[in-house]
């Protein structure tokens, strides 16, 4: 298998390390890197690149992008269109309805398609399943330590370091939610997605000083089941920003396209 990666941050490097702990190490990887990393990124021992348009003429089977929401617009749609897969990390970025246009004309044009993993989060399996049955309500709850929160609009909100009580500082839809917090919505992007929508879908985010994890809670009601999930994230060690299930999930991924039996 020839994989192919856009970004060289945590979750990429996280990624090849499970993988190759694993023993399921494509046989050749490519990174598309900023110029910037591309010399760290040709440590890992994988072929570099620095343009979209190099990384597609590399022709990998499989791309996963672990680059942010930008690299979706300039890697991922090209990408697609080129009858590449791709997995998309940086799910909130289909927020924008635009992108999410331009990326399914992509797939289709290219006839390839887009995978959209579950992240941090379980249970998203039987929230799509769920969907012809009827769903009702889906309401999201992120709750993060106070200063989780740092460099997002929640500092004009709230004076994080001296918060003694959890404090709901956001209420609104998935769209609103991904749009004002890209870097802290993928989850609710994920779940609008599965189930019934970016409008529809209930989004709060709370900071707590009671928590030390990043924990994410959702409940679901629908015609064929109601069920609740609390996922306690723990930290990526290099970035305490990612969740460490979002790096095995995309790694599952990747090893679920090279073994005979996938679950």
């Amino acid at each position: 298998m020839h994989l192919g990666v856009i970004g060289y941050g945590n979750i990429t490097r996280a990624l090849l390390g499970v993988l190759a702990r694993e023993g399921k190490m494509p046989a050749r990887v490519t990174l598309l890197a900023r110029p910037s990393q591309a010399g760290a990124a040709a440590e890992s021992g994988a072929s570099v690149v620095t343009e979209a348009t190099a990384l597609i003429a590399a022709g990998p089977d499989l791309i996963v992008e672990c680059a942010g929401h930008s690299a979706v617009a300039e890697a991922v749609v090209p990408a697609l269109g080129a009858g590449i897969e791709c997995v998309v990390v940086s799910i909130g970025a289909l927020a924008d309805a635009a992108l999410h246009a331009d990326v399914t004309a992509a797939a289709k044009k290219g006839g390839s398609r887009v995978v959209l993993p579950a992240g941090a989060i379980g249970g998203v399996d039987l929230l799509a399943a769920l969907k012809p049955s009827g769903i009702e309500a889906v309401t999201y709850v992120s709750r993060k330590p106070p200063l989780a929160w740092r460099g997002t609009p929640a500092e004009a909100l709230l004076d994080l370091p001296a918060l003694t009580e959890p404090t709901t500082f956001f209420t609104g839809n998935a769209r609103e939610a991904a749009l004002a917090y890209p870097k802290n919505a993928n989850v609710a992007a994920t779940l609008a997605l599965a189930g019934l929508g970016f409008e529809a879908t209930r989004v709060e985010m709370v900071a707590d000083p009671a928590v030390s994890q990043n924990i994410h809670e959702y409940r679901v009601t629908s015609g064929a089941a109601d069920y609740a999930m609390r996922i306690e994230g723990k930290p990526s060690p290099d970035n305490p920003k990612t969740s460490l299930a979002t790096v095995y999930s995309v790694a599952r991924e990747v090893m679920n396209r090279m073994t005979e039996v996938a679950i």
